[in-house]
């Protein structure tokens, strides 16, 4: 029994990266096998967290041979577990690679007590997310508005260009390494960027303005947002933070009005995360 055929799920493409080496790349120190296993863990997604190997295939542009045969090796090291019907769902291993990143995350760590201050002055819910790749991956969130139905688990993602948050990770890119990362998204998501890049140019005017970037398009159309990035150094790997409010708050918020608090917030993280808030206020500044 397939779990999917209750809707229809759009095929993938062979990923850029795996898709480069099997046409002749030269990078001997790439491992193809563990590319297709990658890959296959990234097929799961919340909304669909079943998926049987015909599903995997058709999402991976992978063999379905070759599928089976890999699902039965994470199935072996506890990474996927196997229902009686056939299908696959993450396995409980997964966690124990997560739960070290995340602690690791000294951004997390370091941003948590800014968010929460942000949430509480402001009244809305705030997220803290960095760049994978070509998506926005959510790493802390903290709740203040309640009739916000929005709260993102960490670890959740969102296509870079279809909300504030994602298209402010874009707009830290500067020249040819934000050109090089739209022309990532359009590889690997035509959709995706054929329905978002008018929203990302409204957002790189509005940002030139005014420094932040404001919820458009499909994306949670009953959540207002405001987002912008946390100047971090060009090595390290893009963050945003953002303000979200529902819609349907019985009190109502003009977000534009918190773009200064946001930034400061996104200052405030910028500083801490260099060290030098700490020397300031030891020098009295």
């Amino acid at each position: 029994m397939d779990h999917n055929n209750s809707k229809q799920k759009p095929t993938r493409r062979l990923s850029p990266i795996i898709n480069e080496a099997s046409s002749g790349g030269e990078d001997r120190q790439f491992s193809m096998n563990l590319a297709r296993g990658l890959e296959v863990l990234r097929s799961f997604t919340a909304a669909d967290p079943v998926l049987t190997n015909r599903t995997i295939s058709e999402r991976t542009g992978l063999p379905k041979a070759t599928v089976s045969r890999l699902t039965y090796t994470l199935t072996a090291f506890g990474y996927l577990r196997q229902d009686d019907a056939g299908a696959y769902r993450l396995g409980t291993a997964v966690l124990s690679l997560a739960h070290p990143v995340l602690g690791g995350l000294a951004l997390r760590q370091i941003a948590r007590p800014v968010l929460q201050e942000l949430a509480a002055s402001t009244g809305c819910t705030v997220n803290l997310a960095t760049q994978e790749r070509v998506h926005a991956i959510y790493i802390d969130s903290v709740r203040s508005d309640l009739a916000n139905p929005y709260l993102p688990d960490v670890g959740s993602v969102s296509p870079l260009l279809h909300s504030a948050i994602g298209r402010a990770l874009v707009l830290a890119h500067q020249g040819t390494h934000r050109e090089q990362l739209l022309n990532r998204i359009k590889v690997a998501d035509p959709q995706a960027y054929a329905a978002g890049i008018e929203y990302l140019q409204a957002d790189e005017l509005l940002f030139r303005s005014e420094g932040h970037c404001r919820a458009r398009g499909p994306w949670l159309a009953d959540i207002d947002a405001i987002a912008t990035h946390i100047p971090l150094p060009s090595s390290t790997e893009a963050a945003a933070i953002n303000c979200t409010r529902s819609n349907k708050a019985v009190v109502k918020i003009d977000l534009a009005k918190l773009v200064p608090q946001l930034q400061a917030a996104a200052k405030k993280i910028s500083l801490l995360h260099s060290g030098q808030l700490g020397g300031q206020l030891a020098h009295g500044v």
